[in-house]
């Protein structure tokens, strides 16, 4: 009924637990609080909510200008949705390191099992868009520090992205990578996101560094090869995103679905390939919410998806 029975807290602390299972944890990224319902349906062991796709549905490139309050809004009402935890793209902070206090203690209140913020310059990009910048590593870890010191769950979730490989060229990337990842985890990170790993050797590189829990982005079109879960569990890879993959096939199936209503003057051809009404009303739950008012659910569906 209505939002998930799992507190903030036992989301945190399922996550800690999940992550030192010695297994891969699947987070697809959800675009909405529906999509978050679904992922747990299907059985992910996790919900991420990606800065690139908060700022789509914004109808806004990812290039810094989501603010705190935008992406902390958006957050709460996908996480509050699943009982999954959920962890947020929190970009560079919002700021300077008193800012990233405030950003950690607001995701902290919205109900997020943890977040990840990066390296890059203020403002940043798309972690797979070519001209990143990154600050200089004193800057680096005054964010990542001031993370940790302002969480006040010690179960939250604090992961440091390093964006570094991408602005070194050839293997000086991946040594950079492999040196701020180091640093990062001494100043405090519980897990590390290397950004825009080109291969599986660069990953295992990073997993062979250091000591705590990595994550592996897997979005399309990106300067990463795809690999499967499979394979990057091989290597000791303990969380995997799909960032933008759902949101991604939504919108081509909604061009394809304009389109088709262009040609033909209706969707009747497009059927097959709809949820089906029952479907959602299973999702949603309609029935559970009898609870309160027997008004609500007081209809059947029938085949054909008509009350």
């Amino acid at each position: 009924m209505l939002y998930s029975t799992t507190t903030a807290a036992d989301k945190r602390a399922n996550l800690r637990a999940m992550l030192s299972s010695g297994t891969i944890q699947r987070f697809p990224g959800a675009f909405n609080p529906l999509s978050a319902k679904l992922i747990q349906a299907r059985g992910f062991e996790g919900v991420y909510i990606s800065g690139a796709v908060l700022s789509a549905d914004l109808g806004l490139p990812d290039i810094g200008l989501t603010t705190l309050t935008e992406v902390a809004g958006r957050a709460q009402q996908i996480a509050r949705m699943s009982d999954l935890p959920a962890i947020v793209d929190a970009d560079t902070g919002f700021g300077e390191p008193m800012n990233v206090a405030r950003t950690i203690q607001t995701l902290e209140d919205a109900g997020l099992a943890g977040m990840h913020i990066e390296d890059q310059v203020n403002p940043k990009r798309c972690g797979h868009l070519d001209g990143k910048q990154v600050v200089d590593e004193a800057t680096a870890l005054k964010r990542i520090r001031a993370a940790v010191d302002a969480r006040r769950d010690p179960n939250f979730l604090v992961m440091a992205r390093t964006d570094i490989r991408a602005t070194v060229p050839g293997d000086g990337g991946l040594d950079a990578a492999v040196d701020r990842a180091k640093k990062l985890v001494d100043a405090g990170a519980d897990a590390i996101f290397p950004e825009a790993m080109a291969t599986l050797a660069e990953f295992e590189a990073i997993r062979a560094a250091v000591d705590v829990p990595i994550l592996a982005n897997m979005t399309e079109f990106g300067k990463s090869e795809l690999f499967t879960v499979d394979q990057l569990a091989g290597i000791g890879v303990n969380m995997v995103i799909f960032p933008v993959s759902l949101l991604r096939l939504a919108m081509g199936a909604a061009d394809r679905g304009l389109a088709t209503l262009q040609a033909e003057g209706s969707l009747t051809s497009l059927l097959p390939q709809m949820q089906h009404r029952s479907e959602l009303y299973e999702l949603l739950d309609y029935e559970s919410h009898n609870h309160f008012d027997s008004g609500i659910f007081n209809f059947s569906v029938n085949e054909k998806g008509t009350l």
